[in-house]
């Protein structure tokens, strides 16, 4: 009904149009008429001319012209109601098509996007679906991407402690403090993922808390080395913290940037077998401050590297959660650098021959 009323509108206008056109000719018609009545010379023509002739000529005139008229009106409704359809057509075509793509959208067809053509307001409404229509697609990608890694990576650590406590119920294993620690160790593995994936969550939502101070980024990185040299002793492997030039003080959420800078260095022990080497280091590079953790451990294959930030990925699939983190801790440390304006990138020359990652902040981060 609504296109319906639209299309008549617009045949009505040009019909309109040519009925407010067509009074000025029947004006010049009689003022035409007037100048032929009031000239003595054309009377006196017409005075002499046979009455056939001028019978004729007021035919012309009180019959053929209206006659033409007539029909002149008859071809401007037509042309009117023509022009109408096709204006409204084009005007109505990529309205009707944002309309079914918003259909579609809400039935969660959300790869569905619109052809942006049209008059400049309706590219704009395309314009402003397509993006809104992007970013929904992408939003539920995230929620789905969570939902089947949460699932994936509680389903083990709930089984083993299921399995155990069955296996104690069974008094096939005895009730004792070892057993006991082995489950308790279980939960607290549960308890990082969870919070591990929270955290990331708030991050890839761009919802991630940060609580900006002044950071003196020299004496975090050394404060990190000291932290980890125990575990670094335990695996006879060396660490080692290098400070190169004067360095500014960094904008930033301090207990984020540590968290990042352990799970870098983390990350390193764990893949650095005994009598290996890290390096901490970090300087200021034009308008940066890049940290960097170069370890000779066992490096990674260029497929690898394109994968290390992701969640829940593992250079090496034959460690456990145990031994193997949760495999979120990258995919956290880039969440950070991300909200901080920053970035972090790995390289590797392959196997065996050690990786760097490179932290890097803007100086001026608020």
């Amino acid at each position: 009904m609504n296109r319906l009323r639209t299309r008549l509108i617009l045949a009505f206008v040009g019909i309109i149009l040519l009925v407010t056109i067509l009074p000025l000719n029947f004006s010049f018609l009689g003022r035409f008429l007037g100048v032929l009545e009031s000239d003595p010379a054309i009377v006196a023509i017409v005075d002499e001319l046979p009455p056939e002739s001028v019978a004729r000529i007021e035919a012309f005139f009180l019959e053929s012209i209206p006659r033409q008229i007539g029909r002149l009106i008859i071809l401007g409704a037509l042309v009117g109601t023509i022009a109408g359809l096709l204006i409204s057509r084009t005007l109505t075509e990529p309205l009707n098509k944002l309309a079914e793509a918003a259909k579609s959208i809400n039935f969660q067809n959300l790869g569905r996007r619109v052809e942006v053509r049209g008059t400049e307001e309706v590219v704009a409404v395309a314009d402003a679906f397509n993006e809104m229509a992007e970013r929904l697609e992408e939003a539920e990608t995230l929620r789905r991407n969570l939902l089947a890694d949460v699932a994936h990576e509680l389903r083990t650590p709930v089984t083993v402690i299921q399995g155990n406590l069955r296996a104690i119920l069974d008094d096939v294993y005895p009730l004792e403090k070892e057993e006991v620690a082995r489950l308790y160790e279980q939960t607290r593995l549960l308890t990082r993922v969870i919070d591990d994936l929270r955290e990331l969550a708030q991050a890839e939502a761009s919802q991630l808390s940060l609580n900006i101070t002044e950071v003196d980024v020299a004496a975090l990185v050394k404060e990190t080395a000291v932290s980890f040299q125990p575990i670094a002793k335990k695996q006879q492997v060396e660490l080692h913290a290098e400070l190169l030039g004067a360095l500014p003080t960094l904008h930033a959420d301090a207990a984020r940037l540590r968290q990042s800078l352990h799970n870098l260095v983390d990350n390193a022990l764990r893949y650095t077998p005994a009598n290996g080497r890290i390096l901490l280091d970090v300087e200021q590079v034009d308008e940066t401050v890049q940290i960097r953790v170069r370890d000779s451990g066992q490096g990674m294959l260029p497929e690898q590297i394109s994968h290390i930030f992701d969640r829940f990925y593992r250079a090496d699939p034959s460690r456990s959660r145990e031994s193997g983190g949760s495999g979120l801790g990258l995919a956290i440390v880039r969440a950070i650098a991300k909200a901080h304006g920053g970035t972090v990138t790995a390289v590797s020359p392959g196997l065996n021959q050690g990786s760097t990652f490179t932290l890097t902040l803007p100086v001026t981060t608020e």
